[in-house]
């Protein structure tokens, strides 16, 4: 069992102000892999009071020096790479093959991404007499989830790195082994002493603690909805900048002169990709009423030849859910689906024939599922996939837009100019065409309730900066 009791603090390994202690549960096993500590208000003080001491001389680096600390970064990360991917799929149950092929793979692209797009921005702009530059916008706090643990934490840290920000990351406590194991890549590759600062815990004790504190001058949160506002209602008193990155509960409308057996089944894996747990899960397929039974029939076969079990073997295509609460937030909707009337097609409740140990839920699919039932309005965060008929195009992008959230959505057409313009009337921050798989280049984040702000990329960078106006800077008087 790996002890990892310890906080990354001013670039130090140290103990826990107070000794308080938690297991890490591989879920497919319900065994115990590590023990970590919980931290507290005074752990964050310290932390916070090292990013602070920090920013002066980190934010004055040039552009150079801060592209020579991610290059090294990278390195490091590779040489660590099989180790994060491992832990990845043992503390939150991706298969190995996931794991190495994207949950590990997207804090490498991530990486990559940052350092083309400082290599080229323009911290400065002129404007007639006037200079506009960006300026570092300080201490950032950075609260992660455990879906694609590795992911958000890269995609929160490299860009700040960029921007001249210090930090200070709480992971999410039921998967921190890897975010540990990113700490041990930040020491390796030389991170100046406070710059980057690990703190574990929960969100009641440090989560409230960094978003409340009155030297963080940013807090980036991904998560649920439910605890994004509180964030952002922990942020208000001192007037932080709030970046959210939360729920959704995306439409995958399918037209009716959509190429049905690839749009249907590449729907599917959409929605149970990470064993449906993914904020982007085309959750929601709308299908021309005359053929919702033929997308039913294709929906069926792909879900039930999807390989559900052991993490470690490579031929496993989904893992268990994370946790024994979200096994049973899963199992208490899919019946809550069942109870107000929507068709099983297939999965249920209970667990996949002959698994008896893990939080392992069956791949299901419901039918005739009409956008007031619940299981169309709560995200799941499971394999669970309904299926919604529709009459008209308008109808369809109506339904599509009539729900709280607006992360992601997906549209599959024959014809290119009708999804495109289909896809304009989608209120959401991020739409497919066709399948087009995510561009780690590309502004992720949402409408609505699904978030405020932008990861990736140029706008993740953007972000972390403040603008500053200088006027009379390029003045000849």
């Amino acid at each position: 069992m790996q002890q990892a009791t310890k906080f990354y603090i001013n670039g130090e390994w140290v103990d826990p102000v107070e000794p308080r202690t938690m297991e890490v549960i591989n879920p497919a096993t319900e065994q115990a892999i590590g023990i970590i500590s919980l931290g507290s208000a005074a752990d964050v003080d310290r932390a916070v009071a090292a990013a602070r001491a920090a920013f002066p001389a980190w934010s004055a680096t040039s552009r150079e020096e801060r592209l020579a600390v991610l290059g090294r970064i990278i390195e490091a990360y590779k040489a660590r790479y099989e180790d994060i991917a491992t832990t990845i799929s043992q503390e939150m149950g991706a298969p190995i093959t996931l794991a190495r092929k994207a949950q590990a793979a997207m804090g490498l692209a991530h990486l990559a991404t940052t350092m083309e797009v400082l290599k080229n921005f323009a911290f400065d702009e002129d404007h007639g007499t006037t200079v506009i530059t960006r300026e570092p916008i300080g201490v950032v706090g950075m609260i992660t989830p455990w879906n694609w643990p590795i992911n958000q934490i890269v995609a929160k840290v490299a860009p700040a790195l960029a921007a001249g920000c210090t930090m200070v990351l709480k992971p999410t406590e039921i998967a921190p082994l890897n975010a540990m194991l990113f700490a041990e890549v930040m020491h390796a590759a030389g991170v100046p002493k406070g710059v980057f600062n690990l703190v574990n815990g929960d969100g009641p004790s440090v989560g409230t603690a960094m978003s409340s504190h009155p030297d963080i001058d940013m807090m980036s949160f991904t998560g649920s909805t439910r605890a994004g506002i509180q964030v952002a209602k922990n942020g208000a008193d001192t007037v932080k900048r709030v970046a959210l990155e939360l729920g959704g509960k995306s439409p995958n409308i399918i037209l009716d002169d959509a190429d049905f057996p690839s749009a249907i089944a590449g729907g599917v894996l959409a929605c149970f990709i990470n064993t449906g747990q993914t904020c982007t899960a085309a959750t929601r397929m709308l299908v021309p009423r005359g053929r919702q039974e033929e997308a039913v029939a294709i929906a069926k076969a792909t879900a039930e030849a999807q390989k559900f079990g052991d993490p470690t073997d490579p031929a496993t295509t989904h893992g268990p859910l994370v946790s024994l609460a979200q096994w049973e937030k899963v199992q208490r909707l899919i019946q809550v689906g069942i109870d107000e009337g929507a068709r099983l097609v297939t999965g249920g409740i209970g667990k996949p024939e002959g698994i008896n140990a893990g939080y392992f839920a069956r791949p299901t699919v419901f039918a005739d599922v009409t956008n007031s039932m619940t299981i169309a309005r709560e995200e799941i965060f499971g394999p669970v996939l309904s299926i919604l008929p529709y009459d008209s195009e308008e109808e369809a992008i109506a339904v599509a837009n009539d729900t709280p959230y607006g992360l992601a959505g997906y549209v599959s057409s024959g014809n290119v100019e009708r999804a495109r313009k289909v896809a304009r009337q989608i209120r959401a921050g991020n739409v497919h065409i066709n399948g087009a798989p995510m561009d780690v280049t590309a502004p992720f984040g949402g409408y609505k309730q699904s978030g405020i702000g932008r990861e990736f990329g140029e706008h993740g960078l953007v972000e972390f900066l403040e603008v500053k106006a200088m006027l009379g800077y390029n003045s000849r008087k």
